[in-house]
């Protein structure tokens, strides 16, 4: 079995953070610790195989996703999941991408504080779901972003499926930034993939895609779905298209746990999307599981792992 990075985790200690956000989301709303992640991927919690199969692989790597916690937070969670990181209890975090407001007019300093905290700090996100539409494209905004290019931080895109316009301009805008679109770009799956929303988001995922500068993140997805459908028949459109537009060595996987948790386990998740690409080459699925987030997130060489 094939190793597994992991591109989007979350933590929240909500004796240590406020998370504002949760309060419209009350089945997240408790703390999710590194005990959890552990258990959550351990090799016996990985599902997809016919009981008393062997079990599927750990996640051998993972990188910590800034989890919207409320002003003025974010440097201390970053520095709080770097302590976690560099003291194992938050095996096996590898990479951080920490908070970040780019329309502030504090972001320089920002980004020194955070580039202060040494190389685990991969890159920056600022999700942009949860604000008016419109605002990835002010000026500000897009010359901050810009600025990444100087610190070698990449940038993830959070968006709502409406605002996929926002990743092309940012993309076009900051060539010398690698861009990160999360979750697939959001598609309204349970609308129906032959639906007009669907349709929309098919047809800016292409023109995404031509941007060399923009890898996919397959993940988040089965948070889309309506309840009941996170299964592979479901979910399969919509993952070969950023396939088939990205290719194989701009998409990496991610698991978006705990919110993951909604609809799917962290495992189950994981099994989906094996059964969607179990009929490519090992070469594909490598690139998919492991490769192209060691790339995009330069993180430290994986062990040698049995195939």
């Amino acid at each position: 079995m094939l190793p597994v990075i992991d591109t989007h985790q979350h933590l929240w200690d909500l004796d240590r953070f406020h998370l504002s956000w949760l309060q419209r989301a009350p089945t997240l709303r408790r703390s999710f610790l590194p005990d959890d992640y552990r258990a959550a991927i351990a090799p016996a919690a990985q599902s997809g195989a016919a009981p008393g199969a062997a079990a599927g692989a750990a996640i051998v790597q993972s990188v910590f996703v800034e989890a919207d916690v409320d002003a003025p937070e974010w440097l201390a969670e970053a520095e709080h999941v770097l302590a976690l990181a560099a003291s194992g209890e938050g095996a096996p975090i590898a990479g951080i991408v920490a908070a970040i407001r780019p329309e502030g007019g504090d972001f320089r300093p920002h980004l020194d504080r955070l580039a202060a905290l040494g190389p685990v700090i991969k890159g920056v996100r600022r999700v942009l779901h949860t604000e008016p539409e419109g605002l990835g494209e002010t000026p500000r905004f897009t010359e901050n972003v810009r600025a990444l290019a100087d610190y070698g931080f990449s940038f993830d895109l959070c968006l709502r499926p409406s605002e996929l316009g926002t990743a092309l301009h940012l993309a076009n805008a900051c060539p010398n930034v690698a861009f990160i679109l999360d979750h697939c770009g959001n598609p309204l799956i349970a609308a129906g993939p032959k639906s007009p929303e669907t349709e929309a988001w098919r047809r800016r995922i292409q023109q995404i895609a031509q941007l060399g500068n923009v890898c996919c993140k397959i993940s988040g997805i089965v948070n889309q779905a309506a309840p009941g459908h996170a299964a592979a028949e479901n979910l399969r459109p919509y993952v070969e298209h950023c396939i088939a537009c990205f290719g194989w060595n701009r998409v990496l996987f991610g698991s978006d746990w705990p919110v993951c948790t909604t609809a799917a386990s962290l495992a189950d998740w994981l099994a989906v999307l094996r059964a969607i690409v179990a009929g490519e080459d090992a070469e594909n699925q490598r690139q998919l599981f492991s490769a192209t987030a060691a790339r995009v997130y330069r993180l430290p060489p994986l062990a040698a792992h049995p195939s």
